[in-house]
């Protein structure tokens, strides 16, 4: 019975890894064949002089975002047992797998949870979630920055409306503050505050630095593909429209599937302000999709019909 409930385990590990991979390359096919891309704006794109310059440029900043996603989560990891940098990458590419068939990548969560024992899956969701919430922190403090600063040259949000968000944002500042304690089902505000406070401060501040780099790497791999597809916008003003549009984009539910699909709808919005063509602001959102999404997906996908993470 113990050989026939071992041998039952095995096929649905497996059919859940087919699955998963399954509806992952489903959804990437869908949104690849929804989405014409204008291939003559490209090819005539890298036959220019310095393409190859920026496409290295590009290459380099892609593998960076990537790497040290893996760095931020190999510091936390450590908290839990020691972790090397290949069972980071593991751990991180299969979570990211896992996360494009679910809303707002939530999956990524029991992706991670999967590589340790059932006791410490808490601690994971806890960890991941620090993980993703100072990149969060970072998207809302620039983001708010780049709405401002673009609806100062192009007011496109009425005045009223940006009083009433800073005001709520003040006041539900002020009720967390003041309900810190009040519990829910044994958790409160002040238990997150004690979990974060039984980090030790030096993985804190690694997860802060490594978050505002892999930021920066973000933002700056959009700069050079519009200055690749000739487009001239002051620097600080793009990053501003980049970092505005991971704002509103990521303000709104969605799969990490369609992500492009959305980020593109609200780039061609913005960047219509600076008379940048739609079909550029499209293509530079499909090469982002497929450089920072489809690529770790397809290793992702590998890596989980090969590893085991109970084994690991």
């Amino acid at each position: 019975m113990k050989f026939l409930s071992s041998k039952i385990k095995q096929f649905l590990l497996l059919l859940l890894k087919l699955i998963v991979v399954g509806l992952a390359f489903y959804f990437i096919k869908s949104q690849l064949a929804e989405k014409t891309l204008d291939w003559n704006i490209i090819s005539t794109t890298l036959q220019q002089e310095n393409a190859t310059f920026f496409v290295a440029i590009l290459l380099i900043l892609t593998f960076l975002n990537r790497f040290i996603e893996i760095l931020k989560w190999k510091n936390l990891a450590q908290t839990i047992m020691p972790t090397t940098i290949w069972e980071s990458t593991k751990q991180v590419l299969i979570g990211i797998t896992f996360g494009i068939v679910t809303p707002n990548g939530i999956g990524e969560y029991a992706g991670k949870a999967w590589f340790y024992p059932k006791k410490e899956a808490g601690k994971v969701v806890f960890l991941n979630a620090v993980c993703n919430g100072i990149q969060v922190i970072y998207s809302v403090l620039f983001g708010l920055i780049g709405t401002l600063y673009i609806n100062s040259l192009h007011p496109f949000i009425p005045e009223k409306y940006l009083f009433l968000f800073f005001g709520g944002l003040f006041l539900a500042v002020l009720l967390l503050c003041s309900i810190k304690n009040i519990q829910i089902k044994g958790y409160s505000l002040q238990t997150l505050i004690d979990h974060l406070k039984n980090i030790n401060a030096s993985v804190h501040r690694k997860n802060i630095f490594l978050a505002f780099l892999r930021y920066v790497v973000l933002v700056h791999q959009y700069f050079v593909l519009y200055t690749l597809f000739g487009i001239d916008i002051p620097y600080f003003t793009l990053l501003a429209v980049v970092a505005s549009i991971y704002l509103l984009a990521s303000s709104l539910p969605n799969f990490q599937a369609i992500d492009f699909a959305l980020k593109g709808s609200v780039a061609i919005y913005l960047f219509g302000f600076f008379g940048v063509d739609s079909w550029i602001v499209t293509v530079v959102a499909a090469l982002i999709w497929l450089l920072n999404l489809v690529i770790p997906i397809s290793t992702g996908s590998i890596f989980l019909l090969v590893f085991n993470p109970k084994k690991t």
